[in-house]
């Protein structure tokens, strides 16, 4: 039993050192009491290995250090396998959407690199994407385009995938 716990604990610390994070946003939440202003911070996070996991995580707390620790710890928990071709790029188009966010990836040709701004290129350099063309239509919030961008990426199927769904070999497509 003990054994076991302690495997486990190994696990989650391996995966987290394997993970790279990066900071989307920070954001200072003013509540009005009657005693005054009571502040709080909001942060989001995003994990990745660069090679096809990434997730999201956000995180509230009194201080900005907390914050990030909590968003960083739901992130980890979060974290999806994400399809790639070729180790470089998406298998085919995709978009997004959350809330009037609405991503659109495209994949692109070698050494055209990560064409995206803000949150959206954090999601795709950390899921390990390194050719693909994205574009921001709608709202530009940077919580919601992160989760439009990761949504989208779920949403890719490979061939492999497409060929079990129709009970054919890869070759018969």
């Amino acid at each position: 039993m003990q054994k076991e716990k302690s495997e486990k604990q190994f696990n989650k610390d391996t995966r987290k050192k394997l993970l790279e994070e990066k900071v989307i946003s920070i954001g200072r939440v003013t509540k009005v009491t009657k005693g005054g202003r009571h502040f709080r911070f909001s942060a989001t996070v995003v994990v990745g290995n660069r090679k096809g996991l990434v997730g999201i995580g956000t995180g509230k707390a009194n201080e900005v250090p907390q914050a990030i620790a909590k968003a960083s710890m739901m992130a980890n928990k979060n974290v999806t396998k994400v399809a790639l071709m070729d180790g470089r790029t998406i298998p085919h188009e995709a978009t997004g959407k959350v809330g009037r966010a609405c991503v659109l990836i495209k994949p692109a040709t070698k050494g055209t690199g990560v064409i995206a701004g803000g949150a959206a290129r954090s999601i795709l350099e950390l899921a390990g994407v390194k050719d693909v063309i994205s574009k921001s239509l709608g709202s530009n919030t940077k919580i919601n385009v992160a989760k439009a961008t990761l949504e989208a990426l779920k949403s890719e199927r490979t061939p492999l995938k497409i060929a079990t769904l129709r009970g054919k070999k890869v070759e018969e497509l």
